[in-house]
């Protein structure tokens, strides 16, 4: 071996002085043609002997070591290409892994190898026995991390300081509970319901939620887009029963009686309408129970902001449409299904000679004193201790003078009637009635607990506390079950009056509990002073709480600016919710988010980078002035991910901003080729076999004719950025694999730069460039070490081809081998 060592520095001392020799004067003496003709025979065998060396160097590595990552840095501190090497093989492999590697190393080119850790062995089985030996085991702690998971209030209730917490959440739960009264009566109108089953809901809920829940602000209870669907849901089933519109207490059809489940015998239209109700909040609570304990709450991830923004706003619009017919005082058929926005609006027009002037009065005068405080509550709401509720002071004196005035009697207005007190006796669903609700109770519970784990998580991380999201899930899961058994219809969290819980000061849950408090108190002896309440004040109430959905027109603008993709969803969304119907709406807009994502991805942005002078920078030459191009250097940047969906587009942008189309030019080539030789074959030969080296010379020195000149190109590298690509699946390695074999028939490099581990993985055992497992360049750790390294790799080409040429077209050589 030491021998052919020497051996190779000797022939390398002869390379470097090949050229001096050739250019000396006294070429044609018999000295220097013995030393030219070693030089020209010594060379082969140079050439064969480095690669040899290689061979040798390659095959001395232990076997069976790690893969390891081959960074060659440049002449600075950056680092530089990667090389990705599975297991080596016995002999060197006939591709090169990415780009082509030149024949002698450039300087300040060192090849530094990185190790990459050794991937854990995955095992299935013993992954799930692991989580069944932890689930399955019984003892004293388990049980209590268990409960205090369950039930949180049992965590921070013994940590509760009264001294600091208990008067905000006092304060809190009292303001709150005197605005949630008028409300709960007015929702309790929305979703078809006699009056006092929204004051039920609404203390059960903030019972259960006190005990199970991880947010300290939120507030669960009736809701009005909830309470819309429930409406819509319990009218439709009350028409297949045969009862009449709003307001009859007429029979049901013969066939259709059914029992209440609560120990009555024949069931009227209320009491037709609170079961099916509380059937469908039972089937709710069961759809969000299972959410939570699969951990499936990544569900709310597909309902982003501008689809739930427009589903709320569009929601808004249909509720408002419903309530102005009580603002009227107008008896019309409330519609359901596809259309009834419009339909409404028709019967409004059409009814409205029909208008009960007291009703009309009642609620402009209503209108008149409510909007004008709220929008000073909402104003001056950083000064004001706590907002003045004027809602329930507008009830109280409407109530009052309805009553004084006996406006039922004298202007034939409609009134909330007879509101009992107490609590009804617990009572079962309606097993019959759950393959029919089945479907309408999937939105109300992915928009329920959708809302919830939005308003925690945006106040959880205000205040800098934790919220989890499935235990959120499990919580209002157990508030649609838990009191569905006491008359209670779905609920979940109310954006209002969460707003108003967490400005007035609450601390905890404990202001829940307070809220639920003040409900007691109207259930056990207020709730019957509401008999002369009108119908008209309770749409009023209704319509100013959904100020918050239609102020969101005025953040359209700003949306537009932001992302107009976005405002197309928001617009989309909130048009399906209002023309057609709120549950076609959401689904629509679900489905339209996602194509949107998908054509965001299918025709992502596609720019050709440039450098940022004396910098490392690169970056989008049509966006930045400050940009240079680099010589016969193209990098082009892809900004999605590279799968099936998107290749066509990938070749078609890659091709139309590089400016070459390789396939096409390898089309050219190929005929210039084929008529080059075909030219050459007609031609007589005129030297022999022993002046084959000056044949070719000569042909390479005389000028082709214009139309065989091969089309030229003005790149010799194409650098990948692959920094936004999160993956590839198999087609896009195959788009890559084609990229590569294309560009490399026209003589263009292709090199990769930016890619993750995942992406380079895929890379490799696919054998993008060559054979799976074939080593060499696979990709480089940024884009400037790929373009130093095409530019020592064009350099070092360039004088090889250089000094190839000098040795055949050199005119002294030429004319001493034409004399012999």
């Amino acid at each position: 071996m030491s021998a052919l060592f020497v051996l190779l520095h000797c022939l390398r001392w002869l390379e470097r002085n090949k050229r001096a020799w050739l250019s000396n004067s006294d070429l044609k003496s018999s000295s220097t043609w013995s030393r030219f003709t070693v030089v020209s025979l010594v060379l082969p065998l140079f050439r064969v002997c480095c690669k040899v060396e290689t061979g040798l160097s390659t095959r001395g590595e232990a076997p069976g070591s790690k893969k390891t990552t081959s960074v060659s840095p440049g002449s600075q501190s950056s680092p530089g290409a990667m090389e990705d090497t599975s297991s080596q093989k016995s002999g060197p492999s006939k591709d090169i892994l990415g780009s082509p590697v030149p024949q002698e190393t450039p300087a300040h080119f060192i090849h530094v190898k990185l190790e990459e850790y050794e991937p854990t062995d995955f095992s299935t089985k013993e992954l799930i026995l692991k989580k069944a030996r932890a689930v399955c085991t019984c003892n004293r702690q388990t049980i209590i991390t268990f409960l205090c998971r369950l039930f949180p209030v049992l965590d921070w209730l013994p940590r509760y300081n009264i001294k600091t917490q208990l008067l905000g959440d006092v304060i809190s739960g009292l303001l709150v509970g005197i605005v949630t009264i008028p409300q709960s009566v007015s929702y309790s109108l929305l979703a078809n319901q006699d009056p006092i089953y929204g004051i039920y809901t609404n203390f059960f809920c903030s019972i259960i939620y006190f005990t199970m829940a991880t947010s300290r602000h939120n507030y669960v209870g009736s809701f009005g887009v909830l309470c819309l669907l429930v409406g819509q849901s319990v009218n439709r089933h009350l028409r297949l029963a045969g009862y009449g519109d709003d307001g009859s207490d007429s029979s049901p059809l013969p066939g259709n009686a059914t029992s209440a489940g609560n120990g009555t015998g024949a069931c009227d239209r209320s009491c037709y309408a609170i079961t099916v109700a509380l059937s469908l909040s039972f089937l709710v609570g069961i759809y969000q129970i299972l959410l939570g304990v699969l951990q499936l709450g990544f569900v709310a991830v597909y309902l982003s902001e501008p689809l739930l923004g427009g589903f709320v706003t569009g929601s808004s619009l249909t509720i408002i449409t419903s309530q102005v017919k009580y603002l009227l005082g107008l008896k019309i058929p409330r519609h359901e299904g596809v259309g009834s926005f419009i339909l409404t609006w028709v019967d409004l027009f059409r009814y409205i000679q029909n208008t009960n002037i007291c009703d009309l009065v009642t609620s402009l005068v209503a209108l008149a004193i409510i909007v004008p405080v709220k929008e000073i509550n909402d104003r001056y709401k950083e000064k004001m201790k706590a907002p003045f509720p004027i809602e329930l002071l507008v009830v109280i004196v409407a109530t009052v003078v309805s009553h004084y005035f006996n406006f039922e009697t004298r202007y034939n207005s409609d009134v909330c009637g007879d509101i009992p007190t107490g609590f009804r006796k617990p009572t079962l669903p309606d097993i019959s009635l759950f393959p029919s609700l089945a479907v309408d109770a999937l939105p109300i519970a992915v928009i329920g607990f959708a809302m919830t784990v939005s308003l925690a998580e945006i106040f959880g991380k205000k205040h800098g506390y934790t919220v989890r999201a499935n235990q959120e899930m499990i919580a209002i899961g157990m508030c649609n079950l838990i009191p569905s058994f006491f008359y209670c219809f779905a609920s979940s969290a109310a954006l209002t009056k969460t707003l108003l819980k967490e400005s007035t000061g609450t601390q905890t849950q404990v202001s829940g509990l307070v809220t639920s408090l003040v409900l007691l108190l109207v259930l056990l002896w207020i709730a019957p002073l509401f008999y002369s309440l009108q119908t008209s004040i309770l749409g009023v109430v209704t319509i100013i709480n959904l100020r918050g959905g239609l102020r969101k027109f005025r953040d359209t603008p700003r949306m537009w600016r932001l992302s107009r993709l976005d405002t197309v969803v928001w617009w989309v969304t909130m048009l399906c919710s209002t023309l057609i119907s709120t549950e076609i709406g959401l689904l629509v807009g679900v489905c339209f988010a996602l194509l949107c994502i998908i054509f965001r991805t299918q025709r992502p942005r596609a720019v050709l980078l440039g450098k940022v002078s004396n910098t490392e920078i690169y970056e989008d030459q049509s966006t930045y002035k400050q940009i240079s191009s680099i010589a016969n250097i193209k990098i082009f940047r892809f900004e999605s991910s590279l799968y099936y969906a998107n290749k066509d587009y990938f070749k078609t942008v890659l091709y139309q901003r590089t400016g070459v189309n390789p396939v096409l030019l390898a089309a050219k080539h190929q005929r210039v080729r084929a008529q080059a030789n075909k030219e050459t074959g007609n031609s007589k030969s005129f030297l022999g076999t022993g002046f084959d080296c000056l044949k070719q010379a000569k042909k390479r020195a005389e000028k082709p004719p214009a139309d065989a000149c091969p089309p030229s190109i003005d790149m010799h590298t194409l650098i990948l950025d692959c920094g936004a690509m999160q993956f590839i699946d198999t087609v896009g390695l195959s788009v890559l694999k084609e990229t590569y074999h294309d560009y490399k028939k026209i003589d263009v490099q292709v090199l990769l730069a930016n890619c993750n581990p995942s992406i380079r993985h895929r890379l490799q055992e696919g054998g993008w460039a060559g054979e799976t497992g074939s080593e060499g360049q696979l990709a480089f750790h940024s884009v400037h070490d790929a373009v130093q390294f095409a530019e020592r790799w064009y350099h070092v080409q360039q004088e090889e081809s250089k000094e190839k040429e000098d040795a055949l077209l050199d005119p002294e050589d030429l004319n001493f081998q034409v004399s012999l």
